[in-house]
């Protein structure tokens, strides 16, 4: 029976940091597909190394396929053109795969006899892919398993974009939880009036003054008015 994704999806929805996501990812993946030799790697731009990790394979590897293989790799051209998972046997002829320079350069000194890669995607580009790589008498890779690379591939793209989103100001956040008349009441508190001249000036009664701020504190986690007034000092200010 096929062992589920889904611990391995959580892990990554969860994770809290970019690194801890790198982490999770190469820890808890080998064991779903079979590999032996696998990385993540992060790009500045479609062509330029920004970071990566791999297991299996050492750094000159990796330096190796940056100066050599990443140019002659029809299993990465593949997803740079499609922003879709690929392994060797679904872009090369039978055979080609041990006659391709990519092959010769880089991965027959690891006994790389079955690769695939994944797209790492983010504002419409590839910023990363995921590399995975089968060595000796192991079968090759199969359409199920490109199915649940491209679904593995979906869960980083998200949580990388969710990682990335910078940081809204506490202002636009704040407004997202309260409404107009909200803080409208928050600004005549910032002004020292009281429930009762705030009712008078927004014409509503004392006791909806205080329903409102009990509701403002709770949104906005304080517990005192001039709490409060701190907290939104950007936008009642």
């Amino acid at each position: 029976m096929t062992r589920s994704l889904h611990p391995l999806f959580q892990a990554i929805a969860t994770a809290p940091t970019e690194q801890a996501l790198r982490l999770r990812f190469m820890d808890g993946v080998s064991e779903y597909f079979g590999v032996q030799r696998w990385g993540i790697y992060l790009m500045q731009d479609e062509h330029r190394l920004a970071d990566f990790d791999v297991m299996g394979v050492s750094d000159a590897f990796v330096e190796r396929y940056e100066q050599i293989g990443r140019r002659v790799d029809p299993v990465l051209h593949y997803v740079l053109e499609h922003h879709a998972p690929a392994h060797e046997a679904l872009v090369l002829p039978p055979g080609g795969w041990k006659q391709s320079q990519l092959y010769q350069n880089c991965c027959s000194e690891y006994d790389h006899e079955h690769i695939m890669t994944g797209p790492i995607v983010g504002r419409g580009q590839l910023i990363g892919t995921v590399h995975f790589a089968r060595v000796g008498e192991t079968p090759a890779f199969s359409l199920h398993e490109l199915a649940s690379l491209g679904a593995v591939c979906t869960h980083l793209s998200a949580c990388l974009a969710e990682l990335r989103k910078p940081a809204l100001p506490t202002s636009d956040v704040t407004l997202k939880y309260l409404t107009p008349r909200e803080v409208q009441i928050a600004t005549l508190v910032a002004k020292g009036l009281t429930n009762a001249e705030i009712g008078a000036e927004l014409w509503i009664t004392q006791n909806s003054v205080k329903q409102a701020l009990k509701r403002m504190f709770r949104k906005l986690d304080v517990s005192a008015r001039t709490q409060m007034v701190a907290k939104l000092r950007d936008i009642i200010q």
